[in-house]
């Protein structure tokens, strides 16, 4: 399986490009024939029909009264909606500040979830973050984006967002790769007392943390970190945007690979002593 983010904003695009072709050939149209009626050149017809190109409103409205399918705009447009709004560029969301960066991660959404299922290869999730931790890395990107800074308040986003750890009913199931507790975000200091709180939340009963050891044997490697929340939505990120991921036979297909990273996680005391034991290799 590819977890690679950009593949995820691909494939919804290949799907509404599918469902055109669908509309065309009922029809009864070649390819040709739509290009000439609607006034495109051929190519650009293929290039919608294979998702390497998005349609606009119009050409969707334009698509449907060739085909005789003015029944299907509306849909077909909120379907367009959805594939330009699962890619979410974070430098012209940062306009306004970082605290503003949200992709999935909404305060909505977290009160929405029930189950979290959060794979991460270099960095400790969000939800875990100590604040001197979150402000180190968000400083970064404050001046990698050329974003205000607003890293105070940016934090505090983060912090309150923590408060659902210790909402009844709610669980998180966390899969991490020995490189997220030695990627540093600041000093010794900051990635010490970060792992010492990773260690506090391991100990919370509705927290699952399996850590997966370096030069290990395994079934996969993921390309990428992802965030399933409950069986509706899958979020990435890259360094530029957020992809947010719908479509139920990918989301399966996420969880799935979710299940075989699990199978090389520690657990329980075996994962506590992995912390522990990179907690000493930060001490002079």
């Amino acid at each position: 399986m590819n977890t690679s983010p950009s593949s995820s904003a691909q494939e919804a695009r290949r799907a509404l490009g599918s469902r055109l072709r669908d509309v065309r050939r009922d029809a009864g149209l070649t390819a040709r024939q739509m290009a000439a009626a609607t006034g495109q050149h051929y190519t650009r017809v293929s290039k919608i029909e294979n998702g390497a190109q998005s349609p606009t409103d119009q050409d969707i409205r334009e698509w449907c009264r060739v085909c005789g399918a003015d029944d299907q705009v509306a849909d077909l447009i909120a379907t367009l909606r959805a594939v330009d709004s699962a890619y979410l560029e974070f430098r012209r969301q940062s306009r306004a500040g970082l605290k503003r960066v949200l992709g999935a991660h909404t305060q909505q959404r977290y009160e929405q979830t029930q189950v979290f299922r959060i794979y991460e290869h270099n960095v400790i999730p969000g939800l875990f973050q100590t604040a001197e931790y979150s402000a180190a890395m968000l400083s970064f990107w404050i001046r990698f984006l050329g974003a205000p800074n607003d890293v105070d308040d940016a934090v505090a986003v983060r912090m309150e967002r923590q408060r659902i750890l210790k909402r009844g009913g709610k669980r998180f199931v966390v899969v991490l790769e020995e490189q997220a507790l030695r990627t540093w975000f600041g000093d010794a200091r900051i990635q010490s007392g970060q792992l010492g709180h990773l260690l506090e939340l391991m100990s919370l009963p509705n927290i699952s943390v399996g850590i997966i050891p370096l030069m290990t044997e395994r079934e996969a490697v993921a390309s990428a970190g992802f965030w399933i929340f409950d069986n509706e939505l899958v979020a990435l990120e890259t360094p530029t945007a957020s992809i947010q991921v719908t479509q139920p036979a990918e989301c399966e297909l996420y969880a799935r690979m979710f299940e075989v990273l699990k199978n090389s996680a520690l657990y329980g005391r075996a994962a506590r002593s992995l912390v522990l034991d990179v907690l000493a290799d930060l001490v002079p």
